[in-house]
């Protein structure tokens, strides 16, 4: 098989690799949709990796053993790796499992954990089925693309007519305004790229703001009152406080986006008299497959703007080049070819 590596600073390529090998419940898809995500960052600051992706949507193409998934089985890969026994895991909240498996010591240091890459190896019970109406490409953004907001805005119970205000339009915020849109909530959309804001409109937020405009917009939107819950995608403690300062009394806000930094939360001010909820979101029960995939059922017109662009796997470079611009929403790499 062929799979994406990055070998420097801003460079990357395609190489040849050992296909993977069922065994036991561990079986071998073909990869038909790798959305890119952050593995960008390793690209401009010339981090090495064989290693690429965590996000996929393919076809089952070899079981070593009967199981819950058969050959010719159109799948979503869950990211990671859980030992699918713990409490955790059996409750659906296999994202916050303590006990990953070794991928190295369970495959013999075998390929497979890329998915960037032509084929790749997964647990039978981490593979969603997708329906028969909903293309690959529209099933992948079943992970980074709505995933994480989705876990947000269920944890939140975001519901109609509520203002809900997303920060940091990446392609995980562009995909709150996504599902804020269809749970028809009024969204307010923040960033500092001008080319995201607008995407954010394209996607249905009722407006867009740049962080130095927003707490006062989100002022006069709301009367002083605040906003009924928030989402913070970008992982700048900037934005956190946002959330906390633009939310209302008896909120919610919820905070997706990595962070390496500290952020200030005042408890007095911002937890006892505001009484705000804050939750840490990470992605999605996995019972709730299902709903996810009804949202990306409504939405076709959204997710293709969404997926604002498609390359073939031979062409990572060109990928990996538009996402350090901005200019871009959620990338797709096609391992097979874009025709395939």
């Amino acid at each position: 098989m062929k799979k994406a590596v990055i070998t420097g600073e801003r460079q990357s390529g395609v190489v040849d690799a050992p296909d993977p090998v069922a065994r036991e419940n561990w079986v071998v898809l073909k990869v038909h949709a790798s959305p890119m995500c952050t593995e960008y960052k390793g690209f401009m600051a010339g981090r090495p990796s064989v290693s690429l992706g965590h996000e996929a949507a393919g076809e089952v193409v070899e079981v070593a053993q009967p199981g819950r998934v058969a050959v010719g089985d159109r799948v979503v890969a869950m990211p990671q790796y859980p030992c699918g026994t713990c409490a955790l895991c059996v409750s659906g909240e296999y994202i916050h499992c303590q006990e990953s498996v070794n991928f190295s010591e369970f495959t013999g240091e075998g390929e497979g954990r890329a998915t960037m890459a032509q084929m790749m190896l997964k647990p039978d019970w981490i593979l969603p089925p997708i329906p028969d109406d909903i293309s690959y490409d529209h099933a992948s953004m079943a992970c980074c693309g709505l995933g994480p907001t989705f876990g947000a805005q269920e944890r939140m119970d975001v519901h109609p007519g509520e203002i809900l205000m997303i920060t940091g339009l990446g392609p995980v915020g562009l995909g709150g305004v996504v599902n804020g849109s269809d749970r028809n909530a009024r969204v307010i959309a923040v960033d500092t790229n001008e080319w995201r804001r607008k995407k954010a409109l394209d996607l249905g937020a009722e407006v867009a703001f740049s962080p130095d405009q927003a707490l006062e917009g989100i002022r006069d939107l709301t009367s002083g009152l605040g906003v009924d819950a928030a989402v913070d995608c970008s992982g700048a403690p900037a934005a956190h406080r946002l959330g906390i300062d633009g939310v209302r009394r008896r909120g919610r806000v919820a905070f997706v986006g990595e962070c390496s930094e500290d952020t200030v939360i005042r408890i007095s001010p911002d937890m006892i008299r505001k009484g705000i909820t804050l939750h840490g979101s990470w992605h999605y029960n996995l019972s709730l497959f299902p709903r996810l995939m009804g949202a990306v059922r409504r939405n076709p017109d959204k997710l293709e703007t969404l997926i604002s662009h498609r390359f073939d796997m031979a062409n990572v470079q060109d990928a990996f080049e538009l996402q350090t611009s901005g200019e871009c929403a959620k990338v797709l790499l096609r391992p097979w070819g874009l025709d395939a």
